[in-house]
């Protein structure tokens, strides 16, 4: 009897953030963000000289946690939640665990995108939503095998998730998500009218 199976799956974790605490106020969380954007001058002047849309902390700040109390609060959950993803990946940690090597606030404006990327020398990368407002953009994940698919054709409409070159994940205010950071993704283009805010980070295994 013929059998077919899925071999070398690509997770990807889901979850409130909210499922493991402390709890963190979503209003408080945007107010920072923007507070910090503000302030951030040397972020302000990364994000025009770049040309990146809207703001980001990634190239200026790495005291997120120190600076505000929120922000700590949210590595705690962040946390709990990097390590239920590795568990579920089965990851044979040994001695050492998996830690937060940065974290960032991402505001993109409408018309704002991110572009295809992944993050090397980090182990699990990830995002939590802050504010999405209607149509503003979806998470597109990429299939690790894309460029290796050559002569094959299209998948046909309408496939199974699993089968698609690219899955687009709509978060909502307050979610989580978690990939391998091998994982190729992007943000398109924000098609909201007000700015779409998220914090982004990596963790790394020592």
């Amino acid at each position: 009897m013929s059998q077919v199976r899925s071999l070398f799956a690509t997770r990807l974790y889901r979850a409130a953030l909210s499922e493991h605490g402390p709890a963190i106020d979503p209003a408080e969380l945007e107010a920072s963000c923007y507070s910090i954007a503000e302030d951030d001058e040397a972020g302000q002047e990364w994000c025009e000289t770049e040309g990146y849309p809207g703001y980001t902390s990634y190239a200026s700040l790495t005291d997120l946690p120190w600076r505000f109390p929120i922000f700590a609060d949210l590595v705690k959950s962040l946390d709990k939640h990097v390590m239920a993803f590795a568990e579920d990946l089965e990851f044979d940690l040994g001695d050492k665990g998996l830690v937060l090597e940065d974290i960032w606030i991402n505001i993109l404006p409408e018309g704002g995108s991110h572009g295809s990327h992944i993050h090397p020398h980090s182990v699990i990368s990830g995002t939590t939503y802050v504010a999405m407002p209607d149509g503003a953009s979806a998470l597109k994940l990429e299939d690790p095998r894309l460029g290796f698919m050559m002569a094959a054709p299209a998948r046909r409409k309408g496939c199974r998730e699993e089968l698609r070159s690219f899955v687009y994940e709509t978060p909502a205010v307050g979610d989580v998500l978690l990939w391998e950071s091998w994982l190729r993704h992007e943000v398109p283009m924000n098609m909201a009218e007000d700015e779409r805010i998220s914090v982004s980070f990596n963790y790394k295994w020592e």
